[in-house]
């Protein structure tokens, strides 16, 4: 066979093995190309982090919460945005133990990732892990943020928690880890509030959501005589299995309590 042919023959197979790739980006880089659309509008930092939030649950099909922690530059952590109340009770834990995934990635010393494919044979973290267990938490996965402005000095986590054991792998690290990316290049763009706007906001949100918790807590302890721990262990499973926000479903009951009644079980 000619040089000629030769030529044309590899050049007939490496066009065949392009085409492929001509389609067009894949799902996820669809997904990525749209979250960067959408966080160049994001006005303020709040909903910078609830974007990436939405996207996470979207795009980490075993992402059943989500949440952000951030370290500030006195050594307290805080969370400024999630998915839902149970999420703000893993890291509060977390917190409170000093141990766990996301007070690991937020440490500017620690790990870019830290994950538990199974907490309950998880060795590392041995306060948090069972305490996330006995809260419904299979698997866990965070990744660390590229500290810079609005954060100054401080750094933070993106973290993401699945009822399934194993529920969470190395792509979904993967796809994590570009997440982050993104919101810390976001958070770095974004001026539109200052940190404390954002804590304060926060903080707002907190009051009222505990305050809510608080009342339909109130409700249950009253109507099935159990402590104020059973009762949000009945609200956390109600909310698991309607698939409702735990302060959306507190807030209904405390609303409507004359009229509707949880499960026992």
């Amino acid at each position: 066979m000619s040089s000629d042919q030769d030529w044309r023959r590899d050049k007939a197979e490496f066009v065949a093995d392009l085409e492929p790739r001509r389609l067009g980006p894949g799902p996820l880089a669809e997904q990525f190309a749209q979250l960067a659309r959408t966080l160049l509008t994001a006005p303020t930092v709040e909903d910078v982090l609830q974007r990436v939030l939405e996207a996470t649950t979207v795009m980490v099909p075993a992402a059943d919460l989500a949440s952000f922690t951030l370290l500030d530059a006195d050594g307290h952590f805080h969370t400024p945005a999630e998915t839902d109340e149970v999420a703000i009770e893993l890291d509060r834990l977390q917190y409170r133990f000093r141990e766990g995934p996301c007070v690991e990635a937020a440490d500017p010393g620690g790990p870019a990732v830290a994950i538990a494919p199974d907490l309950t044979a998880e060795p590392r973290w041995r306060k948090w892990a069972p305490a996330a267990t006995e809260l419904g938490m299979g698997s866990v996965l965070s990744t660390a943020l590229i500290s810079g402005p609005p954060a100054g000095e401080s750094s933070g986590a993106l973290n993401v928690y699945s009822r399934s054991r194993h529920g969470l792998d190395a792509a979904d690290r993967d796809v994590l880890l570009l997440l982050a990316t993104h919101a810390s290049l976001a958070l770095a763009a974004t001026d539109a509030v200052t940190r404390a706007d954002l804590q304060a906001a926060h903080l707002r949100k907190a009051i009222d959501s505990r305050d809510v918790i608080g009342q339909a807590k109130g409700i249950i302890m009253a109507r099935r005589g159990v402590s104020a721990d059973a009762a949000f262990d009945v609200l956390r499973r109600t909310s698991q299995n309607l698939n409702v926000k735990l302060a959306e479903l507190a807030r209904t009951l405390a609303e409507r309590h004359t009229e509707i009644d949880l499960p026992i079980r």
